[in-house]
C-alpha cells in the first residue's frame, strides 16, 4: 500500500524523489519520508502527514546524489514520525520498505541481543538493522543474505554511507519498476512517480533485485545469478494524473467514464460482435474447454465480478461462482472441471487476489484470466489470457472509471464465450454489441444529472447511516452505491436486495434513514416497488434512480432521479454513475478527504 522512490544521478535528486512522492500519494498514506546521502552522511527528513508537510521541513536547495523516499500507511506501529520511512541503521544504512514481514519478531529479539537498538515499532527498522549485520564492503551481498532471512510480501530500497554511488532494491510480493535514464536511474513501486524522468521502465519478476550502481544498473534472479531484461517504453504521459479544471481526481474520473469505455472497447469491436484474439492468445482454445467459472476479487472489484455472474449464468447458462480473494485463499474449494479462474484487480497488484492465482493447483481449471488497468502488473504477467480495461490512471481511492470497465470487460467476456461456444444467438450477441456501442454516449449523457444529484446531496450532510436497495443485477450495483458513500463520507451505509427487506433491515427504517433505491424497467420492477411501500409505511424516505419508463408511484416528498436510459444489458453500468456522483457531493458537502479516505489506501498490496 505505501510508495517506494529511489533515484542515483549526476544531480541532486531530492526534488525528483518529492516529485515520485506526490505522485504516489493516490496509493494512500499517513506520514512521508526522505533519506539521502551527500558527503558520506546520510541526511533524513520525516514528517506525519501529507507529502507537502514533508516538503515544509526540507531545505529548498538539499543536495545529494543518491536517495530514497517513501510514503507510509501504517501496518505495524502507530502513524507517527518515528515510525514513518526511511529507518537508518548505525547512520549507514537507510531503508524504505512496503508490505509486513512476518518473521521480523525472532530476527528482532536475535539483533537486541547483538546490541542494535530499537527506535520504532515497525517491522521494517529490523531489516535495515539485519543488512547492518551482515553488510562488510558489499551492500548488494549484505541485503541479498538479509532477504534470504525474511518471510512475507515486500519490496525494498536501500543505501549505504559505504558506497554511495549503490542502490539496492528487491521484491517479494510488491510491485518494484526500474527507471531508466540518461546517466541515471531510478526505482519506484509505479511506473506514474517516474514518469516525470523517463518513460523507459524494467519491470522486476518476483524475487529479483536490481543494483544502480553509478550510470548503470543490473538485474539479479533470486539466487544471485544476473538477469538481461527487456527495456519497456510507458504509452502514459506525465500529465495523465493532474486534476484539471475539476475539484477532485474522483470528480475528474467520474466525468471520464465515457471516454474510459470508449478507449477499453476500442479495436475490440465490430457492429455485431466481439474480435478474436481480444483476450489474447490461446483464448479460444481455452475458451471453448470452459464448463464454469471461478471469479476472484476484492473491494470494488468483486462487486463488478458479482454483477458477471449474473450476466454468465442468465445470457450462457455457464455455472460462475465468485469468492472474495481473501476468503478464497484460505479454504479449501472444489473445482469442477474445466473451470476459468477469472481475477479482477484495477492495479493488478491486490495481494489477496495474486495470491489466490498463485495458490491454484488443481488441473481441473483450463486456464486463468485477468480483467486488469495495469499492463506492467504481477497479475497480467502471471496470468494466461488478460483484458486490459485501458481506463488510465486513476488517483482517486473511491474507485470509479476502473469499476465501469471492469464491467465492461466483463460483458466483451460474456459475449465472446457466447460467440466460441455458440451459447449466444446472433440476435442476442449483436444486441449485446449494440447497446455496448452506445454506452460511452449514454454515460455522458447522465453525467447531466450532476447538478440535480448535488442539490439532492444536501439531504445527507446530516445523516449517519443510508440503506440501498437493488434486485437482481442491481443488487451488487446498489452495493457499489454503498461502498461509495462509505469510503468517502463516512456515512455508514448497507446494501442489501430490496426483497430482503423484511427479513431484518426494515427495523431500521425512519424519517432518519435514507433509503436509495436503483430502479430499472425490468420484470423485477413491481416488486421493487411493493419494497418501496414497505419503506413508506415506516415513514421512511425514498431516493429512486429510475430508468426511462419505470413508472413509479411515489409521494410529493419522494425523490426521483429519472435517468434517460433504455437498456437490457448495459443497464448496471448506468446505474451505477449517478450513485458514484451522490457519494461524491456528499463527501464535499461534509468537509472530507474524497481523494485520499481515511484508513484507505489504493492499492492493497498487503492483507
Amino acid at each position: 500500500m505505501c510508495g517506494i522512490v529511489g533515484a542515483l544521478a549526476h544531480r541532486d535528486v531530492s526534488s525528483i524523489l518529492l516529485e515520485g512522492l506526490y505522485r504516489l500519494e493516490y496509493r494512500g498514506y499517513d506520514s512521508a519520508g526522505i533519506a539521502l546521502i551527500e558527503d558520506h552522511k546520510l541526511a533524513r527528513f520525516r514528517a506525519l502527514g501529507k507529502v507537502r508537510e514533508l516538503e515544509t521541513r526540507m531545505p529548498a536547495e538539499q543536495p545529494g546524489h543518491i536517495g530514497i523516499a517513501h510514503t507510509r500507511w501504517a501496518t505495524h506501529g502507530e502513524p507517527s514520525e518515528t515510525n514513518a520511512h526511511p529507518h537508518f541503521s548505525s547512520d549507514r544504512i537507510a531503508l524504505v520498505h512496503n508490505g509486513i514481514i512476518e518473521n521480523y519478531k525472532g530476527i528482532r529479539e536475535r539483533l537486541l541481543k547483538q546490541g542494535y537498538e530499537f527506535s520504532s515499532e515497525t517491522d521494517s527498522e529490523v531489516v535495515a538493522h539485519l543488512i547492518d549485520s551482515y553488510l562488510d564492503g558489499d551492500l548488494f551481498a549484505a541485503v541479498k543474505k538479509a532477504v534470504d532471512e525474511l518471510e512475507g510480501a515486500f519490496a525494498l530500497g536501500i543505501i549505504a554511507t559505504d558506497d554511495p554511488r549503490t542502490l539496492v532494491a528487491c521484491r517479494r510480493g510488491n510491485p518494484l519498476v526500474v527507471g531508466i535514464g540518461i546517466k541515471e536511474n531510478f526505482v519506484a513501486s509505479d511506473v506514474s512517480a517516474l514518469l516525470p524522468v523517463t518513460n523507459r521502465f524494467v519491470y522486476l519478476d518476483e524475487g529479483d533485485y536490481v543494483v544502480l550502481s553509478g550510470d548503470d544498473y543490473q538485474v539479479f534472479d533470486a539466487v544471485g545469478n544476473a538477469r538481461e531484461m527487456e527495456v519497456k517504453t510507458s504509452e502514459q504521459s506525465a500529465d495523465a494524473a493532474n486534476k484539471g479544471d475539476y475539484r477532485h481526481y474522483m470528480q475528474k474520473e467520474i466525468h471520464e467514464q465515457g471516454q474510459a469505455v470508449a478507449e477499453c472497447l476500442e479495436g475490440r469491436i465490430t457492429d455485431a460482435t466481439v474480435l478474436d484474439n481480444v483476450f489474447g492468445y490461446g483464448a479460444e482454445e481455452i475458451f471453448k474447454r470452459v464448463e464454469n467459472l471461478q471469479i476472484v476479487a476484492c473491494g470494488t472489484s468483486y462487486l463488478a465480478g458479482m454483477v458477471a455472474r449474473y450476466w454468465i449464468e442468465a445470457l450462457l447458462d455457464l455455472p460462475c461462482r465468485i469468492e472474495v480473494a481473501s476468503e478464497f485463499r484460505y479454504r479449501k474449494s472444489v473445482v469442477p472441471d474445466n473451470t476459468l479462474f477469472v481475477t479482477l484487480s484495477q492495479s493488478g497488484e491486490t495481494a489477496d487476489t495474486l495470491s489466490a492465482l498463485r495458490s491454484l493447483a488443481s488441473d481441473k481449471y483450463c486456464g486463468s484470466l485477468c480483467i486488469c488497468n495495469v499492463p506492467e502488473s504481477s497479475l497480467v504477467r502471471e496470468s494466461d489470457l488478460v483484458l486490459m480495461t485501458r481506463a488510465g490512471p486513476e488517483i482517486g481511492v473511491a474507485s470509479t472509471k476502473a469499476f465501469t470497465t471492469q464491467l465492461v470487460a466483463m460483458l466483451l467476456l460474456v459475449a465472446s464465450l457466447g460467440r466460441m461456444q455458440q451459447r449466444l444467438d446472433d440476435k442476442t450477441s449483436a444486441a449485446i454489441i449494440g447497446e455496448l456501442n452506445t454506452l460511452p454516449r449514454q454515460i455522458d449523457e447522465l453525467l447531466r444529472l450532476e447538478a440535480r444529484i448535488e442539490a439532492i446531496a444536501e439531504d445527507f450532510v446530516d445523516k449517519q447511516h443510508a440503506l440501498f436497495l437493488g434486485r437482481g443485477e442491481h443488487y451488487p450495483i446498489a452495493m457499489e452505491g454503498a461502498l461509495k458513500l462509505k469510503e468517502i463520507s463516512y456515512i455508514h451505509a448497507e446494501a442489501y436486495p430490496a426483497g430482503e427487506l423484511k427479513h431484518g433491515p426494515l427495523a431500521l427504517v425512519d424519517a432518519e434513514m435514507p433509503v436509495i433505491v436503483v430502479a430499472p424497467n425490468d420484470e423485477l420492477l413491481e416488486k421493487l416497488h411493493s419494497n418501496m411501500q414497505e419503506v413508506k409505511a415506516r415513514g421512511g424516505k425514498l431516493y429512486v434512480f429510475a430508468h426511462r419508463g419505470a413508472h413509479l408511484e411515489t409521494d410529493t416528498d419522494d425523490v426521483v432521479i429519472e435517468m434517460d436510459c433504455d437498456t437490457d444489458y448495459i443497464t448496471p453500468v448506468l446505474s451505477v454513475v449517478p450513485l458514484q456522483i451522490l457519494a461524491y457531493h456528499v463527501a464535499v458537502l461534509r468537509g472530507t478527504d474524497v481523494d485520499q479516505p481515511r484508513n484507505l489506501a489504493k492499492s492493497v498490496t498487503v492483507e
